[in-house]
Protein backbone atom coordinates (compact mmCIF):
# COMPACT_ATOMS: atom_id res chain seq x y z
CA UNK A 1 0.00 0.00 0.00
CA UNK A 2 1.16 3.52 -0.77
CA UNK A 3 2.00 5.27 2.32
CA UNK A 4 -1.44 7.85 1.78
CA UNK A 5 -2.94 4.99 1.68
CA UNK A 6 -1.79 3.05 5.13
CA UNK A 7 -2.75 6.59 6.84
CA UNK A 8 -6.37 6.77 5.70
CA UNK A 9 -6.71 3.27 6.60
CA UNK A 10 -5.06 4.08 10.21
CA UNK A 11 -7.58 6.77 10.50
CA UNK A 12 -10.30 4.46 9.59
CA UNK A 13 -9.55 2.17 11.78
CA UNK A 14 -9.34 -0.16 9.60
CA UNK A 15 -5.45 -0.41 10.26
CA UNK A 16 -3.56 0.13 13.77
CA UNK A 17 -0.05 0.36 15.21
CA UNK A 18 0.31 -2.88 16.56
CA UNK A 19 2.71 -2.71 19.52
CA UNK A 20 2.10 -6.61 20.21
CA UNK A 21 0.04 -9.43 20.94
CA UNK A 22 0.06 -12.35 23.22
CA UNK A 23 -2.04 -15.62 24.70
CA UNK A 24 -1.19 -14.88 28.65
CA UNK A 25 -3.27 -14.48 31.95
CA UNK A 26 -4.57 -11.50 32.83
CA UNK A 27 -2.68 -9.82 35.80
CA UNK A 28 -5.21 -7.01 37.06
CA UNK A 29 -8.44 -5.73 38.28
CA UNK A 30 -11.95 -7.78 37.94
CA UNK A 31 -10.55 -10.36 35.53
CA UNK A 32 -7.35 -11.62 37.61
CA UNK A 33 -6.78 -14.91 36.54
CA UNK A 34 -8.40 -15.53 33.52
CA UNK A 35 -6.84 -16.00 30.56
CA UNK A 36 -7.31 -13.49 27.76
CA UNK A 37 -5.39 -12.71 24.49
CA UNK A 38 -3.67 -9.35 24.46
CA UNK A 39 -3.82 -6.73 21.49
CA UNK A 40 -1.46 -3.77 22.54
CA UNK A 41 -2.23 -0.87 20.49
CA UNK A 42 0.73 1.70 19.96
CA UNK A 43 0.28 5.66 20.51
CA UNK A 44 -0.16 7.51 23.81
CA UNK A 45 0.19 11.07 24.84
CA UNK A 46 -1.41 10.87 28.94
CA UNK A 47 2.50 10.83 29.86
CA UNK A 48 1.94 8.60 33.12
CA UNK A 49 5.38 9.03 34.63
CA UNK A 50 5.77 5.81 36.17
CA UNK A 51 4.58 3.60 32.80
CA UNK A 52 6.12 0.16 32.19
CA UNK A 53 5.29 0.20 28.31
CA UNK A 54 6.72 4.12 27.36
CA UNK A 55 7.67 2.35 24.32
CA UNK A 56 3.98 2.17 23.06
CA UNK A 57 4.26 6.14 22.94
CA UNK A 58 5.48 7.00 20.09
CA UNK A 59 3.03 5.20 17.31
CA UNK A 60 5.64 5.71 14.62
CA UNK A 61 7.82 2.84 16.01
CA UNK A 62 4.81 -0.04 15.49
CA UNK A 63 4.08 -0.91 11.77
CA UNK A 64 0.28 -0.29 10.67
CA UNK A 65 -1.44 -4.13 10.65
CA UNK A 66 -4.47 -4.55 8.92
CA UNK A 67 -7.51 -5.41 11.37
CA UNK A 68 -8.34 -8.40 9.75
CA UNK A 69 -4.75 -10.09 10.15
CA UNK A 70 -5.25 -8.87 14.59
CA UNK A 71 -8.58 -10.55 14.16
CA UNK A 72 -7.24 -13.61 12.56
CA UNK A 73 -4.28 -13.65 15.07
CA UNK A 74 -6.40 -13.44 17.99
CA UNK A 75 -9.27 -16.29 16.75
CA UNK A 76 -6.54 -18.94 17.01
CA UNK A 77 -6.12 -18.58 20.90
CA UNK A 78 -9.24 -17.10 23.20
CA UNK A 79 -12.42 -16.10 23.45
CA UNK A 80 -11.38 -13.80 25.63
CA UNK A 81 -9.35 -10.13 23.72
CA UNK A 82 -7.96 -7.33 26.31
CA UNK A 83 -7.19 -4.20 23.91
CA UNK A 84 -4.76 -2.32 25.67
CA UNK A 85 -2.30 0.52 24.74
CA UNK A 86 -0.54 3.06 24.89
CA UNK A 87 -3.79 4.73 24.53
CA UNK A 88 -6.34 2.43 22.71
CA UNK A 89 -9.31 5.02 22.37
CA UNK A 90 -6.71 7.19 20.26
CA UNK A 91 -7.65 5.52 17.48
CA UNK A 92 -11.12 4.54 16.08
CA UNK A 93 -11.77 0.61 17.52
CA UNK A 94 -15.00 0.42 15.71
CA UNK A 95 -13.45 -1.93 13.31
CA UNK A 96 -11.47 -4.35 15.47
CA UNK A 97 -14.58 -4.73 17.77
CA UNK A 98 -17.06 -5.34 14.83
CA UNK A 99 -14.57 -8.03 13.38
CA UNK A 100 -13.94 -9.52 16.36
CA UNK A 101 -17.11 -9.71 18.04
CA UNK A 102 -18.20 -11.21 14.12
CA UNK A 103 -15.86 -13.71 15.55
CA UNK A 104 -17.40 -14.78 18.59
CA UNK A 105 -15.22 -13.22 21.47
CA UNK A 106 -15.48 -11.08 24.09
CA UNK A 107 -14.18 -7.79 23.63
CA UNK A 108 -12.58 -6.11 26.78
CA UNK A 109 -10.82 -2.55 26.63
CA UNK A 110 -8.25 -1.09 29.31
CA UNK A 111 -8.33 2.72 29.11
CA UNK A 112 -7.76 6.30 30.51
CA UNK A 113 -10.76 6.91 28.73
CA UNK A 114 -9.46 10.56 27.88
CA UNK A 115 -10.68 10.15 23.95
CA UNK A 116 -13.93 9.85 22.48
CA UNK A 117 -15.06 6.13 23.40
CA UNK A 118 -15.25 4.09 20.39
CA UNK A 119 -15.89 0.59 19.33
CA UNK A 120 -18.27 -2.13 20.84
CA UNK A 121 -17.26 -3.25 23.93
CA UNK A 122 -18.00 -6.22 26.78
CA UNK A 123 -15.83 -4.87 29.93
CA UNK A 124 -14.98 -1.55 29.56
CA UNK A 125 -11.43 -1.21 32.32
CA UNK A 126 -11.44 2.33 33.35
CA UNK A 127 -7.68 3.66 34.56
CA UNK A 128 -8.27 7.35 34.76
CA UNK A 129 -5.02 9.79 34.98
CA UNK A 130 -4.70 13.09 36.59
CA UNK A 131 -2.72 14.37 33.58
CA UNK A 132 -5.59 14.07 31.17
CA UNK A 133 -9.21 13.07 32.94
CA UNK A 134 -11.38 11.02 31.12
CA UNK A 135 -14.93 12.05 29.43
CA UNK A 136 -18.13 11.74 30.46
CA UNK A 137 -19.11 8.76 28.07
CA UNK A 138 -16.36 6.68 29.42
CA UNK A 139 -17.43 7.18 33.14
CA UNK A 140 -20.99 6.29 32.38
CA UNK A 141 -20.13 3.09 30.58
CA UNK A 142 -17.07 2.24 32.15
CA UNK A 143 -18.02 -1.64 34.56
CA UNK A 144 -14.17 -1.36 36.32
CA UNK A 145 -12.71 1.53 37.85
CA UNK A 146 -9.19 1.06 38.47
CA UNK A 147 -6.84 3.44 40.43
CA UNK A 148 -3.49 3.42 40.69
CA UNK A 149 -2.37 4.21 43.95
CA UNK A 150 1.64 5.77 43.18
CA UNK A 151 1.32 8.42 46.67
CA UNK A 152 -1.11 8.61 49.25
CA UNK A 153 -2.98 12.06 47.44
CA UNK A 154 -3.86 9.14 44.70
CA UNK A 155 -6.31 8.07 47.41
CA UNK A 156 -8.40 11.89 47.56
CA UNK A 157 -7.94 11.05 43.62
CA UNK A 158 -9.34 7.82 43.60
CA UNK A 159 -12.57 9.21 45.59
CA UNK A 160 -13.14 11.75 43.20
CA UNK A 161 -12.73 9.58 40.08
CA UNK A 162 -15.33 7.28 42.02
CA UNK A 163 -18.26 9.84 42.30
CA UNK A 164 -17.95 10.43 38.41
CA UNK A 165 -17.94 6.94 37.85
CA UNK A 166 -21.26 5.30 37.07
CA UNK A 167 -22.99 3.61 40.28
CA UNK A 168 -22.26 -0.19 38.83
CA UNK A 169 -18.85 0.49 37.91
CA UNK A 170 -16.48 -2.15 40.68
CA UNK A 171 -13.90 -0.20 42.07
CA UNK A 172 -10.07 -1.40 42.26
CA UNK A 173 -7.19 0.52 43.88
CA UNK A 174 -3.78 -1.13 42.56
CA UNK A 175 -0.67 -0.26 43.99
CA UNK A 176 1.91 1.05 41.57
CA UNK A 177 4.60 -1.23 40.94
CA UNK A 178 7.84 0.63 41.82
CA UNK A 179 6.03 1.64 45.38
CA UNK A 180 4.43 -1.97 46.03
CA UNK A 181 6.34 -2.01 48.99
CA UNK A 182 5.23 1.21 50.39
CA UNK A 183 1.49 1.58 49.19
CA UNK A 184 0.27 -2.15 49.56
CA UNK A 185 -0.52 -1.90 53.02
CA UNK A 186 -1.95 1.70 53.24
CA UNK A 187 -4.29 0.00 50.14
CA UNK A 188 -5.01 -1.96 52.40
CA UNK A 189 -6.44 -0.58 55.42
CA UNK A 190 -8.14 1.80 52.90
CA UNK A 191 -9.93 -0.68 51.76
CA UNK A 192 -10.78 -2.17 55.04
CA UNK A 193 -11.80 1.16 56.22
CA UNK A 194 -13.81 1.55 52.70
CA UNK A 195 -15.10 -1.47 51.55
CA UNK A 196 -16.68 -0.18 48.79
CA UNK A 197 -13.09 -0.69 46.82
CA UNK A 198 -11.36 -3.65 46.47
CA UNK A 199 -7.43 -4.46 45.94
CA UNK A 200 -5.93 -5.29 42.56
CA UNK A 201 -2.61 -6.39 42.04
CA UNK A 202 -0.15 -7.08 39.40
CA UNK A 203 -0.37 -10.66 39.55
CA UNK A 204 1.50 -11.14 36.14
CA UNK A 205 4.49 -9.58 37.70
CA UNK A 206 4.92 -11.94 40.69
CA UNK A 207 3.84 -14.66 38.12
CA UNK A 208 6.43 -13.54 35.61
CA UNK A 209 4.39 -13.61 32.48
CA UNK A 210 3.50 -10.66 30.31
Amino acid sequence: MLKKDIQVAVEKGEMLPLMEEFYTIQGEGFHTGTAAYFIRVGGCDVGCHWCDVKESWNADLHPPTAVHDIVQNAAKYAKTIVITGGEPLTWDMGPITQALKAEGMRVHIETSGAYTLSGEWDWICLSPKKTKLPTAEVYDHAHELKVIIHNKHDFIFAEEQAAKVNGNAILFLQPEWSKKEEMTPLIVDYVMENPKWRVSLQTHKYLNIP
